[in-house]
Order: structure tokens, then C-alpha cells, then sequence
């Protein structure tokens, strides 16, 4: 049943975040080391010292909560309608380290692109669940389900919600749970926008692939060794990272905030794209959930998600996004090989948050890109009451 959903946190757990925060033990660096071995330490203050003492969670969860909230069966979801009947439906779906956080700046572009500048024809029904493990959906209290399992689930929510055919969209962990929706369910799934092609998984001979997806396959090879030891604690022992960083709330951010960082059109300036306010709404939600060992443990499942699911390839019609400040950029002949690839758009700006980071450009891709599918939806559902 989908009931109403709008969380408050109690003054206790405000002060005992606080208490924790000012008591931080913070540890020490090499000099000038800045972010060259992870997070700053210097930084890292900062962002604890204004955490504590001038982070205002109640005005933050006050606007959260002015969006469509609900949860059902023990998933929390944003439901934003655009109030007309030729509305596309569209559940968008999140990654790692964030939550249904990553698409609150898109929701209205979305929902009333007249309102911002667009065409009103190109309205969207808007759905942003947060993965069981995540934000503010239940934790699984056995093993996770793995993203062809979350696929699954939104497609229920989609009926749930009365909408028998729609567009799915996502990036990171979001990027596959939008793929296998488009495998798994082809008859319900009118088309698949991507910001990603994912980790690339490839075992066939080499010799067999072009040049640039060679290429792109020692770029991702070389990523993981450089960037990937996060996704190898995840995938082998969350249980002994998720021990300090839900006991912690300076070592839940500086987890966090590295990968903001690191995978954000930046600069290396973290502030030039988000706000220290929008930061720490991200984290907070993350601390009073506690759920960041419940997300950890995702990877743990994917990681036997079997390789012969890895090598289907999509046939439902697919848009993929690239930004220049994302982890890895997959090459043309390599988005044909996975996918029935009809759209790719490369943007001047952006990163692996780029929902969050240029809502305004990502909107209008959204637009752009299913504006040809609209005229495939029809047929009802009779949705549960909200």
C-alpha cells in the first residue's frame, strides 16, 4: 500500500550528530599532501567544523519534504506528476554515494519544463526511488538484492503506480538497474537513456573489438587501479569499512566527499559545483538512514551477478549522455556493441553526479532524447491510492 512518506529527525539524533562531530579525532597527513591520498585533511575539517555548527538539517529536510514523497512494500520513492494526461512516465534511478539526492534539482525541470524555459509538450511523470539499502528505503535484512533484482522491483512500483509502459533513465548502479529493466522487460520499457555504459565486462577475444573500445577498456583497467580500491572494500569486506563509517560521521564524509570530488567537472574545486549545504544534505541523509553499510553491500551482490547477464545486449532503443568529468568514456563502436544505440550526446560540462551538477542540460537531454517515444504510451493501470 503507498502511504504518504515525510521523515523528520528528532532533536536527539541532531545532537547526538553534533556531539559526535565536535568530539572528531581527526587524523594527521604529510604535509601538503592536499587531496593527493584521499580526502584533505584540512578540508575535511572545514566541512566537520560547519556540520556541527551552521548546517541547518531541519531547513533542508523541510524542502525534501516538499516533494512528492511515499513509500511502499519498504521502498521509498518520489513521486512528482506533471498534471496532464500525455505526461511521460520516467523512474529514474540513482548510484553510489547518493540517493534519490542526485535528482532533486531535476524533478521540476521534469515535471514543468514550461515553467523553465521548455516545450510544456515535453512534461514527464516522474518517479525517483531510492534502492532497498539506500536513502531512506528499508534495509534488506538479509543479502541485497542485485541490480537485475532492483530492476524488478521498479517495474512492480511502475505498476503500482499505474503506468503499464514507460522510459527508464539513470547513471552508476542506476545505469544497470535501468539496463536490465530494459532486458528483462522490453514490453513495458519504451526506451533507456543512460549516463554510463558501466564498468565494461568483455570476454571475448580482443582482436575482435575495434581500436577505440580497446582503448577503452585499458582506460577502465587503468581507472580501477587508480580509483577502484572503494569498489574492491565494497565488493569483498563492507562489513569492515561500514564498522567506522556508521560510527562516524567525519569518516562517513570524508568516504563521501572524496568520490564527489573525484567523480564531479570540477576542477579539483569542490565548491565550484556544489554548495557545502548540498554536500552535507547528501551525507545526512546517509547518517541519519544509516545506511551507507546497507549500500556497500550491493556491490557485494553485483559482484556474482553471473558474466553471461553482462553480455546481453540491449535492444530496446537507447540514449547515452557523456560527460567530460565522468570516471570512464565509452566509445561509440562500443555503445553500438552493448545496445541498440540511437542517441549519443557528448556534453561540454558535467560529471558522474551530472543530474546534481548541470540539471538544466541534463533535463533538457532527457527531453530531447524521448520526445521521438512519447507517442508509445497508452493503456492504463488502476493505481493504488496515494
Amino acid at each position: 500500500m503507498i502511504q504518504p512518506f515525510r521523515p523528520r529527525a528528532t532533536p536527539a539524533e541532531l545532537d547526538d550528530l553534533r556531539a559526535r562531530l565536535r568530539a572528531t579525532r581527526f587524523p594527521d597527513a604529510p604535509e601538503d599532501a592536499g587531496w593527493s591520498l584521499g580526502t584533505d585533511p584540512a578540508y575535511l575539517r572545514e566541512l566537520v567544523e560547519y556540520w556541527a555548527d551552521g548546517f541547518d538539517w531541519p531547513a533542508r529536510e523541510a524542502a525534501l519534504n516538499a516533494l512528492p514523497r511515499y513509500k511502499t512494500d519498504g521502498i521509498h520513492f518520489v513521486h512528482a506528476k506533471a498534471g496532464t494526461a500525455d505526461a511521460f512516465p520516467l523512474v529514474l534511478s540513482h548510484g553510489w554515494p547518493d540517493s534519490f539526492w542526485r535528482y532533486t534539482k531535476v524533478i521540476s525541470l521534469l515535471t514543468d519544463p514550461g515553467a523553465h524555459g521548455g516545450d510544456p509538450a515535453d512534461a514527464f511523470d516522474v518517479v525517483v526511488p531510492d534502492m532497498p539499502g539506500y536513502g531512506y528505503s528499508d534495509r534488506p535484512t538479509g543479502p541485497p538484492p542485485n541490480t537485475i533484482a532492483v530492476a524488478g522491483r521498479w517495474a512492480g512500483l511502475m505498476t503500482e503506480l499505474g503506468y503499464p509502459r514507460f522510459g527508464a533513465a539513470g547513471g552508476d548502479i542506476g545505469s544497470g538497474v535501468s539496463r536490465y529493466l530494459a532486458l528483462d522487460h522490453p514490453d513495458r520499457v519504451i526506451a533507456v537513456h543512460r549516463m554510463d555504459a558501466g564498468l565494461p565486462v568483455y570476454t571475448g577475444d580482443r582482436a575482435d573489438l575495434a581500436a577505440p573500445e580497446r582503448e577503452f577498456l585499458d582506460g577502465a583497467a587503468a581507472w580501477g587501479a587508480a580509483e577502484g580500491a572503494y569498489a574492491a572494500m565494497h565488493r569483498t569486506k563492507p562489513q569492515t569499512a561500514a564498522a567506522g563509517l556508521t560510527d562516524s560521521p567525519a569518516g562517513l564524509a570524508a568516504w563521501i566527499v572524496e568520490k564527489l570530488r573525484s567523480w564531479s567537472d570540477c576542477g579539483g574545486d569542490l565548491e565550484s559545483v556544489y554548495t557545502k549545504d548540498e554536500i552535507l544534505t547528501n551525507i545526512t541523509i546517509y547518517w541519519l538512514t544509516g545506511t551507507i553499510g546497507s549500500s556497500m553491500r550491493m556491490y557485494h551482490v553485483n559482484g556474482d551477478i553471473p558474466l553471461a547477464q553482462h553480455a546481453r545486449r540491449v535492444e530496446v532503443p537507447s540514449g547515452f549522455s557523456l560527460y567530460p568529468g565522468d570516471l570512464v568514456r565509452p566509445p561509440r563502436a562500443w555503445l553500438d556493441r552493448i545496445a541498440n544505440t540511437v542517441r549519443v550526446t557528448e556534453h561540454p560540462r558535467g560529471g558522474h553526479f551530472a543530474p546534481f551538477e548541470q540539471p538544466e542540460i541534463y533535463a533538457q537531454e532527457l527531453r530531447d532524447f524521448f520526445r521521438p517515444f512519447r507517442a508509445a504510451v497508452s493503456g492504463s493501470i488502476t493505481p493504488e491510492s496515494e
